[in-house]
């Protein structure tokens, strides 16, 4: 992935460096529309900015303890109750610890849960209100609850018992599961991954306070330096001189669908009068379920997608947004989207069932494929932040390559799924001509043909890229 790299070697050490915030000045409003099926009662103006947009509460909160106070922290570490953090537990401390959460200072207290469930956002100190949809919770058993006692402070500890963070002026509360589980998915239906994964077997109270994380959180697999932080993230914006930021998120392998909309994204922007937006391809690099691509083939064939010239490098950064994903739908789409705000994004590019996924129990699919971007457009602490739904991308039978469907000729268009395109590289079989970039799908192909044959009704065991 050298090549990949380049994108931010330009500068020395981009993801070390914590550039000064970026005030956003907000000129007259523009009335272009964003989208053909927009509707004018969720429509929101488009803002041209100088700048990049501030983080949520005016500042971004990094939690980390000053590189002086480790040892001492370590030291405190032990000599506290110590609670040891799941895989997914240590990906939240990550996001809440570069301030992808910010104004957040830790994991929630039950002020801000409730206000998380119920309200889909937080109310600061001055009255103003911030977008916060996606509960950032710690849990503990009833042994631990024991454990820690009287204690006002506790240490997060790894895998290996190695200090992670310290938790201090902590409160604990009630973890009613059927409560969160409703809220925020929508249903109590069996089988939603991150549910099985991170709260059925989870502890039945949770543990906030403030959070002082020891040193970054690094994984050791080969793609830490495309972790970049949203301090990290903003610099390189700055650098590069944009003045427009437009996010796009995705948990799939980029086929030409998605680099028509990227690309697309970028010229109404420039014919809107901006003069170098740039493009945030930020990849989910937390817990997926089993099923999907792992993060190190999705980043390969990333690669390859910029190798073979289907997106622009001077104009595009690539790095890995370290949330879990919770397949939550319209209530997750909106985190996906203050996050972004977060690292320097004033735009945020949304498609058909963002966050969705198909219902466990039911042949259907569990959300409204319109109510991402709906809700996206009327969400409370987001009015910020300009929404630019999808148009709809096919593979256009008639010019052999993907393009943007057209009603008069709907013959003419081919519709190719996920579950298509994934059948067609596990048989290792080519899509049709134009629909992704030849290296792109070979390490697609790749992947398939690496996994180890599964049980019946297993998901087979994925390899490293």
């Amino acid at each position: 992935m050298a090549s990949m790299a380049l994108l931010f070697n330009k500068s020395p050490n981009p993801s070390l460096s914590f550039p000064k915030t970026h005030k956003t000045h907000y000129s007259t409003h523009l009335k272009l529309p964003l989208s053909h099926h927009s509707s004018p009662k969720t429509h929101r103006k488009i803002r041209i900015s100088c700048g990049l947009i501030d983080p949520d509460g005016g500042k971004l909160v990094e939690l980390f303890v000053s590189e002086s106070e480790r040892d001492e922290k370590k030291r405190k570490a032990v000599s506290l109750p110590r609670i040891k953090l799941s895989r997914i537990d240590l990906q939240w401390v990550h996001v809440l610890s570069e301030g992808w959460a910010s104004p957040l200072k830790g994991f929630m207290r039950e002020s801000e849960f409730l206000q998380t469930l119920h309200f889909n956002s937080l109310r600061l100190g001055d009255g103003s209100v911030v977008n916060m949809s996606v509960p950032i919770v710690l849990a503990v058993d009833d042994s631990q609850k024991g454990r820690i006692g009287e204690s006002t402070s506790v240490a997060l500890v790894d895998s290996g018992d190695d200090p992670v963070a310290i938790l201090s002026n902590i409160e604990i509360y009630k973890h009613n599961k059927e409560e969160r589980i409703a809220r925020t998915w929508g249903t109590t239906a069996p089988g939603l991954p991150y549910i099985e994964e991170a709260i059925t077997g989870a502890g039945n109270w949770l543990i906030g306070g403030d959070l002082e994380v020891i040193q970054p959180i690094k994984y050791c697999d080969g793609l830490d330096r495309f972790r970049l932080s949203p301090a990290a993230l903003r610099e390189e914006f700055t650098r590069r001189n944009a003045d427009a930021v437009f996010a796009f998120q995705l948990r799939n392998p980029v086929h030409n669908g998605h680099a028509l909309l990227m690309t697309d994204t970028r010229r109404r922007l420039l014919e809107m009068g901006y003069k170098n937006p740039v493009l945030l391809l930020h990849p989910l690099g937390g817990y997926t379920k089993a099923d999907d691509v792992p993060l190190s083939w999705r980043m390969k064939q990333h690669e390859k997608v910029l190798e073979d010239g289907v997106l622009d490098p001077e104009t595009t950064v690539v790095s890995i947004f370290p949330s879990p994903m919770h397949y939550a739908g319209p209530t997750e789409v909106q985190w996906h989207a203050k996050a972004r705000i977060n690292a320097g994004a004033n735009f945020y590019i949304v498609g058909r069932d963002p966050a969705g996924m198909s219902h466990p129990v039911e042949k259907r699919d569990l959300y409204d494929a319109d109510h991402g971007k709906k809700v996206l457009s009327m969400a409370p602490g987001l009015e910020r932040l300009n929404i630019l739904p999808f148009k709809v991308a096919a593979y256009d039978k008639t010019q052999s390559k993907m393009a943007f469907f057209d009603p008069l000729r709907p013959q003419d268009f081919l519709f190719i799924s996920g579950t298509k395109m994934r059948t067609l590289a596990k048989n290792g079989e080519n899509p049709p001509d134009g629909f992704m970039c030849p290296g792109g799908w070979e390490v697609l192909v790749e992947y398939y043909n690496s996994l180890a044959p599964a049980g019946k009704g297993k998901v087979p065991e994925p390899v490293p890229a």
